[in-house]
């Protein structure tokens, strides 16, 4: 039986084309061109997959990702995105999102995504995003000596003196019993910073479990964190082994705790002075020997001043701290972690990829990367597709990472400015100049002044709706097919890359 996909998206071009696309690979695709729409297609079907466009007219992706979690907290989701919005994007998956994809959507790229979504729905193991960060410490000589060296390795660490000061962090607090807590912002590593020092530890033989509390609604968070007992619910069919009780030996990761419902932080303060818990619906108190880490990329002393986190929890988990800096502060890390990520997808798509051209590595070192290691990885993965070369070049690198110095704007911290801003130089009585840090059209005369004011208009669309040609083309009042055209004049006379859409 064909597996079931979602698409919800308001471009209704787009779902015509990912709902063939689909069918046209086995799987039964359907359609919600909004977010209520969407909500009550889930009341009356249950999907395997949903492909949800992160801007909708009516919903934005953080609030019908919580209303799907609630419906349907098992099935997964991934996030379509512009670049634009990959900070965002990052953020919603601590909601639940297991992945997301960026436009313009390339077919093998969202095709290798989808089926790695569904053999792995809860996203554990080595295709999980977790597995963008760190386990050993490797300085490579070169590129090539590197992805071979490191094609069994699951983690790596960086080289900067900020991971080789977090290593010796973990070296010293790792044998201990301490519960830790690691700050850092999401897809930066903080689980994989976890893992190892449950490795380090005297529990390594033990299981490590990990929780994303995000994901978790109020109603199944304590279910989930304990476990509950047949009856006790409704909907409770059998008895649940929550995830405490796994841990048991072992060491537990709580994930963006600072999420937890108020009321499940009452439960887990009983969990850490007393070391036992009842399960939902239960009687009976069982004896744990658990190593709590918790992880947050908000400082929890901040959150429990403001009354969302407990005082009395965060001070039991204070033992010790661990705070994981940016990709964009360790500029040093990234083409190490670029290499690894090179040598995992390499194995993945049967590819001998052997590293960088010296353009992309300046690229990836002048990029903010609000993702972490998880956009980097995203990037790493969809060029190393593209590419028909044993070097990634730039023209694989999605435009708005190679573009990205380009497309900011003074004194707007990399967020796009709306069209009709009111720090236009003309409202200021200034004539109009081109912009010295955007692309300049290689024509010359009063036909390249044209071409020239015409890419600025264009290209203000499309940051305006996050590089959604079909919106950026209704926003202008031209059809899809002349949009893609003028684009395609601008990459002839600039060499700028657009990549095609699926």
């Amino acid at each position: 039986m064909a597996e079931k996909i979602l698409i919800i998206d308001d471009d209704k071009d787009m779902c015509l084309v990912l709902k063939r696309f689909l069918s046209k690979h086995g799987f039964e695709a359907m359609e919600a061109n909004s977010g209520k729409k969407a909500l009550e297609v889930l009341e009356n079907t249950s999907p395997d997959l949903i492909l949800c466009d992160f801007k909708l007219e009516d919903m934005d992706g953080t609030t019908i990702l919580k209303n799907i979690k609630e419906r349907l907290p098992a099935v997964p989701v991934i996030i379509i995105t512009g670049y634009s919005n990959i900070k965002t994007a990052v953020e919603v998956m601590r909601l639940g999102a297991i992945d997301y994809v960026t436009k313009p959507l390339l077919p093998d790229e969202i095709l290798l995504t989808i089926k790695r979504a569904l053999a792995n729905p809860s996203g554990s193991g080595e295709s999980s995003p977790s597995s963008e960060s760190t386990s050993a410490s490797y300085t490579p000589k070169s590129q090539t000596q590197y992805a071979k060296k490191n094609d069994r390795q699951q983690y790596i660490f960086g080289n900067s003196p900020d991971f080789k000061n977090i290593l010796n962090q973990i070296d010293l607090v790792g044998p201990t019993n301490y519960s830790i807590i690691i700050y850092g912002e999401s897809g930066s590593g903080k689980e994989a910073i976890a893992q190892e020092i449950h490795k380090r530890s005297k529990r390594s033989d033990k299981p490590f479990i990990a929780i994303d509390c995000g994901a978790l609604s109020k109603e199944l968070a304590g279910s989930e964190l304990f476990g509950h007992e047949k009856g006790s619910f409704t909907g409770a069919l059998n008895q649940k082994i929550g995830s405490f009780e796994l841990a048991n030996g072992g060491t537990i990761l709580l994930d963006e705790i600072a999420n937890l419902p108020y009321d499940v932080q009452v439960s887990l303060l009983r969990v850490t002075q007393e070391r036992k818990m009842k399960r939902v619906g239960g009687t009976k108190d069982i004896d744990l020997d658990v190593r709590i880490i918790v992880a947050s990329n908000e400082k929890l002393w901040d959150a429990a001043r403001t009354g969302r986190f407990r005082e009395d929890l965060y001070h039991r988990f204070n033992e010790f701290q661990i705070n994981v800096p940016p990709l964009r502060e360790r500029k040093n890390d990234i083409m190490t972690f670029a290499m690894h990520f090179l040598s995992i997808t390499n194995q993945e798509l049967g590819k001998n990829v052997k590293g960088f051209s010296a353009e992309v590595e300046n690229i990836f070192k002048n990029y903010i990367w609000h993702g972490n290691l998880r956009e980097l990885k995203n990037v790493v993965k969809r060029a190393t597709l593209l590419s028909d070369t044993d070097i990634i070049e730039t023209r694989t690198i999605p435009f708005e990472v190679s573009n990205y110095s380009k497309l900011q704007f003074d004194g707007n911290g990399g967020e796009a400015v709306p069209m009709g801003s009111t720090s236009s130089p003309a409202e200021h009585g200034l004539p109009y100049q081109p912009s010295p840090s955007r692309p300049v059209i290689k024509e010359s005369g009063l036909k390249g002044a044209g071409i020239d004011a015409e890419y600025e208009i264009i290209l203000e669309a499309l940051k305006r709706v996050n590089f959604n040609k079909s919106k950026a083309a209704k926003l202008l009042k031209i059809d899809r097919k002349t949009l893609y055209n003028k684009i395609k004049q601008y990459k002839e006379l600039n060499n700028i890359e657009f990549q095609q859409e699926v």
